[in-house]
């Protein structure tokens, strides 16, 4: 494993922030970290940067135990913390230089890095200003090629598509997924579209304690409540009520059905069914009986932001 996480406990005071938890990360596997705030997300993530030390617990980073071996897990991490430090009056080429000489890299290679991280995160329009007069989005493209600078196998981004625009999301989301085949990535963010198109499995924490752990699909399924079936027909009826309403009901499996009103002679409907049901079939068979016109029919599954307003609920 490249991350092995046992019984990390972490206190503020008197206050829990982490309670008890325990993971694995693999190699090659990009995880995300979700939890709305306070659940204990940037605690975990700096504990395992050492950026912070454990009340209890031990964190391994490939072999090495954070509390003995430091220096050696810091070089093989590369970190974008939530609150991106960078120096305002460095342009992004002197940082990048800067941040590669942190990382002692030699001349040659500290060269060869930052043309990489340039071209890699989409810093050459502007590698000769200073990061203070950039946007928000490209700070934060700054972020990333430092956390990268260093060819480290561990990322750990907090919030790495903060302040970027629909198309610069896009690009960082392939980048991550670019490296997600050869290092091992753990991100954090609140945007849940993101962690459905870019993560192999997800962690929720809430409350210091971990409440789901498993891919995408998996907490899905596993959340899933009843089965949703999108219906829109056509059909000329006097009363949707007693005309189709009752018709519907009678399907097997069916266990509501809500109407989502009419345009004319097209009606919609979301019908519920029992959870592991699927009564497409017997609706496309009643809509044939009944001489209906089907003009749409799709599943709809339980969103990974339904599942995380489940487990994160108050």
């Amino acid at each position: 494993m490249a991350i092995t996480v046992r019984n990390l406990t972490k206190f503020y005071g008197h206050e829990k922030a982490v309670s008890d938890i325990s993971f694995d990360v693999k190699t090659g596997e990009i995880l995300g970290f979700l939890g709305p705030n306070g659940a204990g997300k940037t605690t975990t993530m700096k504990i395992i940067t050492c950026y912070m030390p454990p009340s209890a617990g031990t964190v391994d980073v490939d072999g090495y135990n954070i509390a003995d071996h430091s220096l050696e897990v810091r070089r093989k991490i590369g970190y974008l913390p939530e609150l991106n430090p960078l120096y305002m009056d460095m342009n992004v080429l002197e940082y990048l230089e800067y941040a590669a000489q942190l990382h002692r890299l030699g001349s040659a290679r500290t060269k060869q890095q930052m043309s990489l991280m340039v071209e890699m995160c989409g810093l050459k329009d502007v590698r000769h200003k200073d990061i203070g007069e950039l946007s928000k989005g490209y700070r934060q493209r700054v972020g990333l090629a430092q956390a990268m600078i260093h060819e480290p196998d561990v990322l750990i981004l907090d919030e790495p598509t903060s302040g970027l625009d629909p198309n610069q999301i896009v690009e960082i989301r392939n980048l991550i997924k670019q490296l997600g085949r050869a290092k091992t990535v753990i991100l954090s963010t609140h945007i849940l579209s993101e962690v459905q198109a870019t993560c192999d499995r997800v962690i929720i924490i809430n409350k210091g304690e971990i409440v789901a752990d498993g891919t995408p699909s998996e907490l899905q399924d596993k959340f899933q409540g009843t089965e949703v079936v999108t219906l829109e027909i056509k059909t000329a009826v006097q009363n949707v009520m007693t005309d189709v309403f009752p018709k519907i009901q009678s399907i097997p499996g069916v266990q509501s059905i809500e109407y989502g009103g009419a345009m004319g002679d097209i009606h919609r409907f979301s019908v519920h069914g029992q959870k592991g049901t699927d009564v497409r079939e017997d609706l496309f068979k009643k809509a044939v009986s009944e001489k209906w016109i089907l003009l749409e029919m799709g599943r709809k599954g339980t969103s990974l932001e339904e599942v995380f307003h489940q487990l994160t609920k108050e």
